[in-house]
C-alpha cells in the first residue's frame, strides 16, 4: 500500500479520496475548509494536515481535485503548496478540470523536483465519483502512469493514457464539447415532441434503440421532461469548462460555433436561477419548466 496525499474534498474529491482509503492506502487529506476534512475523517479515518505541503510530506502520490488553474497553483506551487514537499520519485495526479497550460506548468515543476505529474481530469459526475465509476483521461509519462494507475483505479471504471502532458486536459475539453451539443439536441427534441403532443416515453423507447441513442438520452430524458435538474454536473461548472475549451480553441484555431452558442444558452439558464442545476437544464430555457 502507498502513502497518499489528497488535496480537495469537494463533491467529487470527497468520495474519490474515500475509495482510495477503502483500498487500504495511508491517506492524509487537506481541504481549505477544515470542517470538510473533519467530516471526511469521521467517515473514512486516515489523517488530515493544515497545509498541502504538510499533507504531501513523504507521500508516494499526491492527488488534487480543486476548482481551477489559480486554485491549483495555490495548492501546489504556493509557499505552503504540495510541491514544496514533493519527494523524488513521487507522482502528482491532478483530477481537476483545468487548462492544458497549467498541466504542462506543473509537469515541468515536478520534473525539477525529480518527480512526476499527470493531468488526469475525470468524467462521470458526482454519481460516478460516489460509485467509483469515473472515466479518467490522462496526460503525462508512461512510467508515471503505470505507477499511478492501480491507485486511480480505486475510483475509476476506465483509465487511459492519451499522450504527453496536457493531453488529459485537452481530452476533457473534447468530452465537454461533445456533451454540450448532445444535451442541447436532446433538449430541443424533447421540447419539440411535447409541442407535437407525442407520448415522450414511447418516443424515447423507440429512438433510443437507433442512431439517436446516447448516455444523455438514456439517463436524462425523463427528468428533463419533468423539469427536474438536481442530478450531476452543475451549470456553473460546465460554463467554467466551456471557457477553457473556447480559450484553447482561440489558441489552436479550432472552430467551436455550437459550443460557443450552447455556452450562451447556459448563461441564460444561470439568469433563470439555474447556476446549480445540472447540465440537462438546457431544456428549461425552451419550456420554462422547473419544479
Amino acid at each position: 500500500m502507498s502513502k497518499i496525499a489528497w488535496i480537495g474534498l469537494g463533491v467529487m474529491g470527497f468520495p474519490m479520496a474515500g475509495h482510495i482509503k477503502s483500498q487500504g492506502h495511508d491517506v492524509t487529506v487537506f481541504n481549505r475548509s477544515p470542517e470538510k476534512a473533519q467530516s471526511w475523517l469521521a467517515q473514512h479515518g486516515g489523517a488530515s494536515a493544515p497545509t498541502p505541503k504538510q499533507a504531501a510530506e513523504g507521500a508516494d502520490f499526491v492527488f488534487a481535485c480543486v476548482g481551477n488553474d489559480d486554485d491549483l497553483r495555490e495548492v501546489t506551487l504556493g509557499p505552503d503548496g504540495a510541491f514544496a514537499a514533493l519527494k523524488p520519485g513521487a507522482v502528482f495526479v491532478d483530477n481537476t478540470t483545468a487548462s492544458a497550460k497549467i498541466a504542462r506548468e506543473l509537469y515541468a515543476a515536478a520534473k525539477e523536483r525529480q518527480a512526476g505529474s499527470l493531468d488526469a481530469p475525470v468524467s462521470g459526475g458526482q454519481s460516478g465519483a460516489e460509485n467509483g465509476a469515473l472515466t479518467v483521461m490522462v496526460g503525462g509519462d508512461q512510467s508515471d502512469f503505470d505507477a499511478a494507475k492501480p491507485v486511480i483505479e480505486a475510483y475509476a471504471k476506465a483509465v487511459n493514457l492519451i499522450g504527453p502532458s496536457g493531453s488529459g486536459q485537452l481530452t476533457k475539453m473534447v468530452n465537454q464539447i461533445c456533451i454540450g451539443g448532445l444535451v442541447q439536441g436532446l433538449a430541443e427534441a424533447i421540447a419539440f415532441a411535447e409541442r407535437a403532443e407525442l407520448d415522450i416515453e414511447k418516443v424515447i423507447a423507440t429512438i433510443s434503440k437507433g442512431a439517436a441513442q446516447s448516455w444523455q438520452m438514456e439517463n436524462r430524458w425523463e427528468t428533463m421532461a419533468k423539469g427536474e435538474f438536481d442530478f450531476g454536473f452543475a451549470v456553473d461548472w460546465m460554463r467554467k469548462d466551456f471557457a477553457i475549451c473556447l480559450e484553447e480553441a482561440r489558441a489552436n484555431g479550432a472552430q467551436l460555433p455550437v459550443t460557443a452558442l450552447v455556452d450562451q444558452f447556459y448563461a441564460e439558464v444561470q439568469e433563470m436561477g439555474g447556476k446549480r442545476w445540472d447540465t440537462s437544464s438546457l431544456i428549461a430555457r425552451l419550456t420554462g419548466d422547473k419544479d
